[in-house]
């Protein structure tokens, strides 16, 4: 049997060569399925045992910890000898084109022990980081090793790039009155451009799972338009006292719904980086009888940031075709006060702004101001407050050249590779569902929300 990675699977080998001696999950795909839900329920059995997340000792964490492990390491093994045969099972031969949830649903179902069912998901929801079992972490090793698969990577590249229904069904009333208010996200067209605005006024446009829902919907409904020839994405006005009547880009990271248990690996993490954020950068799925001159259909894009862009906002920035900013607008990643990974940042940053000056905003939190020479690396154009208004209209309107789309295809395939980026989602897929569950982030989270209790959802670093 292939590995993910389309030749020979490596099971368990040290530094010395010798691989694991092969085992029944090595075997045929229907042996290795009970085996692995005879191990998943030996594991559950042992966490039953024992008091809450919350309220164990250290004895009874590390007992825990010990039969979680081990669980884990068997579904690793699993899916490194089966994942091209799992994803096929799940998709009919690759037939169907599941979307993230669809398919980590379907493989709680298909494959019992696998990934965790939506039913514990969801009593995991309801509970704060904190008292959390963990079990998204399945999910994220499941992901790495189907995003690994040369074969099955892809094909949930290409599922991922399709329009979601919601946006299939708003689109008709969109083409008819170029308006959507999606509720975290409102979208209106105006002369070919199509101007979304986050409007969380609550939380400085800090993201969630409905706030991504929203911002896919909008970014599926400006690039399916054939109205649109430019898309523009700014932060709409606050209402906190020390923003009030003031535009704010994005504060990043919803810190408050992260320490309360509202951010999910799946919905959140990574549809973020796998749904909008990456058709801002490729498009949509094109029809069918275009695809031989394009797969995608995609339009370019400008970012006007206003105030700041913390986090998330700052890794938003990373695809668009033209950043402008005003002059007293600063951007941050700061992924190590936080402690999880800043999305592809890693993989993008370095490109536009070089190994050293990378390591100091990701590794140190370096802020960035809008005024000072290298923001020039991440920032096209900056302008006084009052100007930005002025500088974006010219923008866009440089930005609806009829030779613009193709140009821009060919500067992404320069940059970054389908490949390239599933070949580092793969990785982020685990690295970031065990920072999701590590001591520091969960004790972080808990911090930030009790020090920022008047801003809700993120604090200003």
């Amino acid at each position: 049997m292939n590995g993910a990675g389309g030749g020979p699977a490596v099971r368990g080998e040290p530094p010395g060569g010798r691989a694991d001696p092969p085992t029944v999950l090595d075997q045929d795909l229907p042996l290795a399925r009970k085996a692995l839900a005879e191990a998943a329920r030996r594991c559950d059995d042992a966490l039953a045992a024992l008091p809450g997340p919350g309220q164990r000792s250290p004895r009874q964490r590390a007992a825990a910890d010990a039969a979680k492990d081990a669980a884990r390491a068997l579904r690793c093994r699993f899916m490194d000898a089966h994942a091209d045969a799992v994803y096929d099972e799940l998709t009919d031969g690759r037939t169907r084109h599941l979307r993230l949830v669809e398919l980590a649903e379907s493989a709680a179902t298909a494959f019992p022990g696998l990934v965790p069912t939506a039913d514990r998901l969801a009593a995991e929801r309801v509970r704060p980081q904190a008292a959390k079992e963990g079990h998204e972490i399945d999910q994220g090793i499941f992901f790495s090793r189907v995003l690994r698969s040369p074969v099955s990577g892809p094909h949930l590249l290409d599922a991922m790039l399709r329009p979601t229904p919601r946006a299939l069904r708003l689109l008709p009333e969109f083409v008819l009155t170029g308006e959507a208010d999606l509720g975290s996200v409102t979208l209106q067209r105006t002369d070919g451009v199509a101007r979304l605005t986050m409007c969380r006024d609550d939380c400085l446009n800090a993201e969630d799972d409905r706030q991504v829902d929203d911002m896919e919907t909008a970014v599926d409904l400006a690039l399916l338009d054939p109205a649109v020839r430019v898309g523009l994405l700014r932060g709409g006005v606050m209402t906190h006292p020390r923003h009030r009547g003031r535009r704010v880009f994005s504060a990043g990271i919803n810190l408050k719904a992260l320490h309360g248990g509202g951010i999910s690996l799946v919905a959140f993490l990574l549809r973020r980086e796998l749904g909008y954020i990456h058709k801002l950068l490729r498009g949509v799925v094109a029809p069918e009888g275009t695809r031989w001159h394009a797969p995608t259909t995609e339009k370019p894009w400008v970012a006007a940031v206003d105030g700041f862009a913390i986090g998330g906002g700052a890794q938003l920035l990373l695809v668009f075709d033209q950043v402008l900013a005003a002059a007293d607008a600063y951007l941050s990643l700061p992924a190590a006060d936080e402690g999880i990974v800043p999305g592809a940042a890693n993989l993008r940053l370095t490109r536009r702004a070089g190994p050293r000056l990378s390591r100091q905003v990701i590794l140190t939190g370096r802020r960035i101001r809008a005024s000072e020479p290298d923001a020039r690396l991440l920032v096209d154009e900056t302008a006084e407050p009052e100007e930005l208004d002025a500088a974006v209209e010219r923008c866009l309107a440089r930005l609806q050249s009829p030779a613009v789309v193709a140009n821009r295809r060919m500067l992404t395939v320069a940059e970054e590779t389908p490949e390239e980026f599933l070949r580092y989602m793969a990785e982020f897929s685990l690295q970031q569902a065990l920072r999701l569950y590590s001591d520091d982030v969960i004790s972080k989270a808990g911090r930030f929300h009790a020090k920022n209790k008047t801003v809700p959802g993120r604090r200003e670093d």
